[in-house]
């Protein structure tokens, strides 16, 4: 079973306030979870990654109610630059993103199964940007 896992991270000023949205659909597309949370003031950047490290604690955290013991995981995000630094093209040298890619190797070790990580168009990312502006505008 393959579980889409669309993450996004947004801050408005960068640095500024920031948020993160992360939407999981199983095969069919059918949406299984959605999350949509303020994270205080930082970067883009880290507000992306802290959106697929949120989307790996969720996942962790709620295996055990999925009826399947082996999962592909997809991440599909519309940022590149992190896309990139997680699938090991591009190098990190900002220390705070290369801690927070430590924690993602962390909680990608807890989770098991096969993790993939995506670009996507801004367009097809729409749900999980909608999660981090219902975030950022105090709706959720």
């Amino acid at each position: 079973m393959t579980l889409f896992i669309f993450t996004d991270g947004g801050a408005r000023g960068n640095p500024g306030p920031a948020g993160i949205g992360v939407v999981v659909k199983d095969e069919k597309g059918t949406v299984i979870k959605k999350i949509g949370k303020r994270i205080g003031e930082t970067t883009n950047n880290v507000a992306e990654y802290s959106a697929v490290i949120e989307a790996l604690t969720w996942l962790i955290e709620n295996k055990s109610n999925f009826q399947f013991s082996i999962f592909n995981f997809q991440f599909l995000l519309d940022s590149s630059l992190v896309v990139n630094q997680l699938n090991g093209l591009f190098k990190i040298k900002d220390s705070n993103l290369r801690n927070l890619v430590i924690k993602v190797r962390a909680l990608e070790n807890s989770l098991g199964g096969n993790i993939s990580y995506k670009h996507i168009p801004r367009e097809q990312n729409g749900l999980a940007d909608e999660m981090v502006n219902k975030a950022l505008d105090g709706l959720i």
